[in-house]
């Protein structure tokens, strides 16, 4: 399959082999090395999801004025080495964004960015200094995106009342019978309704605007160079529509700021770690705090809680309908990500005053 699937995309080489790269929740990705002029070079091949993204053109279309909008300021400003600044979208045979193949599947193709890496898990202050500054910058960099507007490639992607909706529909029709195991995290989940609709209504009420938002600012969506460690670019555009600044600030709290993987089931060492969050702050701030207002600086804590607990219910949801959306890799997985999550919006609710005075005092000090 992806052996005809490369020859649709105009690489200058011949392929050698392919083989599947990470292991993220939604795409089918692979990693293809073809021989150039007696050397190998390589390029990333990504399936996209049409089960989750209903429509891929769409998807394509947000990806390609992203990418251009982001390339050209770059080079307006003499930035170095812009091909691994940004994602590159190689052209199809017949000039496409992306492939699509007979059975109806979509396909696209970047250049692979050597001498970078992903870390799942964050490890050092200075990684979520990093992972702070690529959205930060990200944001930045399309503050100014003319119009049109975006496509919403998944309408109410983070609607969090809509979300706790389907998590209600969910536990009334057990469809696998599977909520007598997970009554624990149902109830904690009902406990914290009341939050779920804090950022729409700030939204509703004119007190924060709809910006671009990434909405998928997990730490593993930052490209880090091998050598200095310093953040290249930002990966995973398939969620880059309208939305809100909070709703990626709150994500890169959930990703960046605990240091064991999101489904891990030792409990006691789920953690929100505050020299974690004060650096992912100051990397925020100094890449987009000109842009931000105050409403939005003032709520960038209680996002991170927000936010986790919204992935929480998701994973809690998609464990009672059967894992249809997330991939799971053993039973139960989608329930121990729910847990882990819901252990980190408590540490980050017993912190969040702290994590208030930490954002004043770097907002402050700009």
């Amino acid at each position: 399959m992806i052996q005809a699937i490369v020859r649709e995309f105009c690489i200058d080489g011949d392929p050698v082999e392919a083989t599947p790269l990470g292991h993220g929740h939604i795409n089918d990705t692979f990693v293809a090395t073809y021989r150039r002029a007696g050397r190998s070079v390589r390029y990333v091949h990504q399936r996209i999801n049409s089960h989750v993204f209903k429509d891929p053109a769409a998807v394509m279309d947000n990806i390609a004025r992203v990418t251009q909008h982001i390339r050209a300021k770059l080079l307006a400003a003499s930035v170095p080495d812009v091909e691994r600044r940004v994602l590159t979208l190689v052209p199809t045979r017949n000039g496409g964004t992306f492939h699509r193949t007979a059975d109806g599947d979509y396909w696209r193709t970047y250049p692979f960015i050597e001498n970078a890496h992903v870390c799942d898990v964050v490890e050092t202050s200075e990684q979520a200094y990093q992972a702070g500054l690529a959205f930060g910058r990200f944001q930045q960099q399309l503050s100014d995106l003319p119009l049109p507007r975006l496509a919403e490639t998944i309408p109410h992607f983070h609607d969090t009342p809509e979300r706790f909706a389907r998590l209600e529909q969910a536990i009334l029709r057990d469809t696998v019978n599977r909520v007598a195991g997970a009554k624990p995290e149902i109830e904690f989940a009902l406990r914290h309704k009341k939050m779920t609709g804090t950022l729409l209504d700030l939204l509703a009420r004119g007190a924060i605007p709809e910006r671009i938002a990434h909405n998928d600012t997990k730490f593993n969506n930052v490209m880090l160079d091998d050598a200095t460690g310093e953040a290249l670019c930002v990966l995973d555009l398939d969620t880059v529509m309208p939305g809100l600044v909070l709703y990626d600030f709150g994500d890169m709290v959930r990703t960046a700021t605990c240091v064991c993987a999101e489904d891990e089931t030792d409990l006691s060492k789920v953690r929100m770690e505050m020299p974690m969050f004060e650096a992912l702050t100051r990397g925020y701030l100094a890449a987009v705090g000109n842009v931000l207002n105050a409403a939005e600086k003032r709520h960038l804590a209680s996002a991170g809680k927000l936010m986790t607990f919204e992935v929480g219910i998701r994973f809690l949801t998609d464990h009672l309908e059967g894992d249809g959306y997330f991939k799971v890799h053993r039973p139960a997985q989608n329930l121990d990500r729910c847990r882990n999550q819901f252990a980190l919006v408590k540490s980050i609710t017993e912190q969040e005053e702290a994590m208030n005075r930490v954002v004043e005092r770097v907002a402050a000090e700009r």
